[in-house]
């Protein structure tokens, strides 16, 4: 959980940065920052948990080794 803490304030910091250098408005920078960012964050959470059960599932499927 704290991977995806981080990653949402660099992707706030980011947001935000962007869209104040492309519109100079603080209040869009700081609407952007938040909508995107969180959405965006949930949606990396999600991505991270369907990946784990991926590789888990290809761990299961290989044949276990007991002597090399």
């Amino acid at each position: 959980m704290t991977k995806t803490i981080t990653f949402a304030i660099m992707h706030f910091t980011i947001a935000f940065a962007v869209t104040y250098l492309i519109t100079g408005s603080f209040v869009l920078g700081g609407l952007i920052a938040v909508i995107e960012p969180a959405v965006n964050t949930v949606g990396y959470f999600f991505h991270e948990k369907i990946w784990q059960k991926y590789a888990n599932a290809e761990l299961a499927t290989k044949p276990v080794k007991y002597f090399s």
